[in-house]
């Protein structure tokens, strides 16, 4: 079974990003003065898994930057885009940021990155054919969020109620409790994810 990190980083090449995201969350638990303990009893992830996300010896997953997000207030495009570089007003598709949890074949393009001043955000998501993947919470109460499927089909449940989506078809939602994407097959989901801060 696998941990909340993904392969040791001896085992694969160090991304930037994940070096600059280990930076951001030494310095978002400092800012707090937190200890790991602390932070772990916070998040309810592992000290391991939190130090060695902090120090980049892991790709942290999109189920790990959850928790993490739900703890310090932010969606997880706002802290992907404090580690990466300022967007700016037209994004173009060779230029949006592309990040990978690998392990459970999620792939998350930031469209229209998290910017001050406005409360919304665009992010394409791809689940391969059979990924499954749980959040525990939303990274802030109340979010808005708009899926709307593009192509293949999505299974999303939240509030204990699961819905099913064919290409074309969009749910939408406020996000207070756990929330779980399945891509049921045979072709991968692709979908756009509008998200809103309440």
């Amino acid at each position: 079974m696998r941990s909340e990190g993904t392969v040791d980083a001896g085992e694969r090449e160090l991304d930037p990003v994940d070096a600059r995201l280990g930076v951001r969350l030494a310095e978002l638990r400092a800012e707090r003065g937190w200890s790991l303990g602390e932070l772990a009893e916070h998040s309810g992830v592992s000290r391991s898994t939190l130090s060695r996300a902090e120090r980049a010896e892991i790709s942290p997953t999109a189920s790990l930057l959850n928790r993490l997000c739900a703890v310090y207030g932010r969606t997880m495009s706002q802290l992907l885009s404090e580690v990466e570089a300022e967007p700016a007003q037209v994004v173009r598709a060779a230029e949006q940021p592309v990040w990978e949890d690998r392990a459970s074949g999620f792939v998350r393009r930031s469209v229209s990155p998290p910017h001050a001043g406005l409360r919304g955000e665009l992010v394409e998501g791809r689940l391969a054919a059979g990924a499954d993947i749980a959040y525990d919470r939303p990274p802030v109460p109340g979010l808005e969020q708009h899926i709307w499927v593009l192509d293949g089909r999505l299974e999303v449940t939240a509030q204990d109620t699961e819905h099913r989506l064919d290409a074309g078809d969009c749910l939408r939602l406020r996000v207070w409790g756990p929330t779980r994407f399945r891509s049921p097959g045979p072709e991968d989901a692709r979908y756009v994810l509008a998200v809103v801060l309440p």
